[in-house]
């Protein structure tokens, strides 16, 4: 390994390994806010917005995040929407995202029992104090494995967004390639930041459900969003 091509081309990847942590905490939790709509518009069969989350949901986890991501870039701006390579990133990966955090969501919502809601009418809450208090804490805690899944999922497709000329971690190491023919080390540096982007993420989701399952929530089971 060319250590000089290490130390040259390494300001480069850690501006490229900020931009696409960046990018991946803001369409992460808009994924979350937007799952959790979409599953609650699911769960309660909301008329009309029910079936027109379960397009979206189907929409979204059938086509590839790819050419959603072109249809963003290169497609909006036919009718005159134009949006920045940032801009499309985030919003692509909300749109993605939303669709497996809903599912996630929605088995945790299926999770607690319908007593769960009784119970906490008989006591004089609200319908929303139900859910926001009894109901929602308990399909979190439920969801959760889920949830880990479904965020390194979203962080690892953070590596097509060289597609609309995105300056992230793939484009620098492409870009690497096609200047030095380094592979490996463009490579190398490749793993090493995406390691060290989820490596912590994934100890620190363990630990929460260990917290979690040792405080009675009773975690179990694992889906993932890949």
């Amino acid at each position: 390994m060319d250590w000089s091509i290490v130390q040259q081309y390494l300001p480069f990847y850690q501006k490229a390994f900020f931009l696409t942590l960046h990018i991946a905490v803001m369409g992460i939790i808009g994924s979350f806010l937007l799952g959790l709509v979409v599953s609650v518009i699911r769960h309660y069969r909301v008329p009309i917005l029910s079936q027109l989350s379960t397009a979206y949901i189907e929409l979204s986890r059938n086509t590839p995040f790819l050419i959603q991501l072109f249809f963003l870039y290169f497609g909006l701006p036919r009718i005159g929407l134009v949006l920045s390579s940032e801009a499309c990133a985030v919003v692509g990966l909300i749109f993605l995202g939303g669709s497996y955090m809903a599912e996630s969501f929605r088995s945790g919502l299926e999770a607690v029992s319908q007593t769960q809601h009784e119970v906490g009418l008989s006591i004089g809450l609200t319908p929303f104090q139900v859910f926001r208090y009894v109901v929602l804490p308990q399909a979190v805690a439920v969801a959760l494995p889920s949830f880990s899944a479904n965020v390194i999922f979203l962080i690892k497709e953070t590596s097509v967004f060289s597609a609309v000329a995105l300056a992230d971690l793939m484009y620098v190491a492409k870009d690497l390639m096609g200047l030095y023919y380094e592979t490996d080390v463009a490579l190398g540096m490749l793993v090493v930041a995406y390691l060290l982007m989820l490596l912590p993420i994934s100890l620190v989701f363990s630990w929460i459900e260990r917290r979690l399952r040792y405080a009675g929530f009773g975690i179990s089971g694992s889906s993932s969003g890949e």
